[in-house]
Parts: structure tokens; sequence; C-alpha cells
């Protein structure tokens, strides 16, 4: 299906950074076919010529304020980093049960959920900013399994980070056309996705010659980046200081290896 971009600026609005930088926002619109999407670019304005660039995915609850917030901590790194729609403009989940519908559209249609994510990736790649030889994808929970399956179909990337993500696929034997490095960063006591899923991916990456690495996270559940998560650890999710910020140090140790 033909795709078209439609790099409509819906709002633009600066998030101060110093006096002489500005982080600058604004969302996307742009198409996947028929399907009407809306994204989240921040980059940093004083950052001069093309740069490393990142697509970041969101979790079940789709494009909202913690996603935003992941996505202006990247541009403050010095990236260029555009939030993918995978769900639809103004497709916004209130509570589980919504959240769970629109999930399961995406893990029921692996084709349709790496094309939404190419979709995005392609507006990362026509921006002025980005340096199409250097870019990665990170996701959180659900964004885990699209950045995942993004890389999976083969997409440009450099690398994929994964946070808490969902690591299964109907089609592991796809991880022979991941082109970059895989870094999942992952609960240890994740009920969503147990120790038999990362071992599952273990044995995917290792039978494509994947350069992975995964980390593990002693006493943290599922969602363990989001504060909103609550810190009641048998409800299966929740937030957990320590993981959150060890997992972001990861991520950036990984960038550097990977942007060389």
């Amino acid at each position: 299906m033909k795709r078209f971009l439609f790099l409509m600026t819906a709002m633009s609005f600066l998030v101060p950074v110093s006096a002489s930088a500005a982080i600058r926002t604004q969302a996307v619109e742009y198409r996947d076919g028929d399907a009407v999407l809306e994204g989240y670019l921040a980059y940093d304005d004083a950052v001069q010529g093309k740069r490393p660039a990142v697509i970041v995915a969101h979790d079940w609850t789709g494009l909202r304020d913690y996603t935003k917030h992941r996505t202006e901590q990247l541009a403050q790194l010095g990236y260029v980093a555009f939030a993918v729609d995978i769900y639809g403009k103004g497709i916004r989940p209130t509570d589980p049960k919504e959240c769970m519908a629109q999930v399961s559209i995406y893990k029921k249609d692996r084709a349709l959920l790496r094309r939404r994510a190419d979709a995005g990736l392609q507006v990362l790649l026509n921006q002025p900013q980005t340096d199409p030889a250097k870019v990665a994808a990170i996701g959180y929970c659900f964004g885990g399994t699209t950045v995942l399956e993004l890389a999976r179909s083969g997409a440009p990337l450099a690398g994929v980070v994964t946070f808490h993500g969902g690591l299964d696929t109907p089609t592991p034997a796809d991880a022979k056309n991941i082109k970059g490095k895989v870094l999942v960063l992952h609960g240890a006591d994740d009920p969503f996705a147990p120790a038999a899923q990362v071992a599952a991916l273990e044995d995917e990456m290792r039978a494509a010659h994947v350069d992975y690495q995964i980390v593990l996270y002693g006493g943290a559940v599922h969602a363990f980046t989001e504060p909103e998560a609550g810190n009641d650890n048998s409800k299966g999710a929740a937030y957990n200081e320590s993981a959150d910020k060890r997992s972001w140090e990861a991520m950036k140790q990984f960038f550097g290896e990977i942007f060389r």
C-alpha cells in the first residue's frame, strides 16, 4: 500500500534547556495508507547539521505524555527523536480494556504493526536533521514489541532497545533480517514477559547471529520505568527507580557504541 507522509505541524513550542539552546517539539501528522497518524518530533535547535536519530515506540496506552517526555529527553541528549503513533490520530485508550483491544489488533497482525512502525521511521528519515546511517529505535512495553518487529522486518536500524518490552514473535526466523544490535532491558520478575519468553528471544537472537545483550534488573517487574505504575510489585507492574535510572544509562552507553 502506498504510503503518504504529510509532515504537517499541528503545534510547535519550545522547551528551554539553556540560554543558547532549546528543545523544539512538534506534532507531525502522517499516514499509513488511509490511516491518519500523529507522531511527536523533538530536537535541539542549537545542534548544527545532521545527527543520530531515534524512533520512540509507545506502550499500550498509546502516544501520551510519558512517551513525549522520553522523546524530549533524547533530544536533550543531542538526538533527533520521533515518537511514532501506532494506533492512529486521536486513538488514545483510557482504560485497560481499551488498551488491550488496541494491542490485540497489532499483536495478531505483525505485518500491520511493522508497517505502522515503518511509517514513523520514514518520517524520521525524512527530517533534515537526521543522519540516515545512524538511526536507532527504543520502545516501552508494547513499544518494545514494536521496535523488535521493526528490526525483524529488516529496517535500517543501527540498534534497538526495549524497556520492559514484550519479546515474543510468531516469526522468530525473521531475526535473520536484523541489521543492527539489540539491547533488552528487562525486569527479572516481569510476569508479562517471563523467563521463558526471555529465553526464547535469546535462542532467536543466537540462531540469527544477532549482536544482542539482555540485562535483567533484580526486583523489577513490568513497567519499571513508569512512575504512574505505582510501587506494588504484586500487581505485576510497578515503578522501580533504580532500574529506571540504570536502564536509561545502559541505553546511553549502547548509543555511544552504535553511533560511533
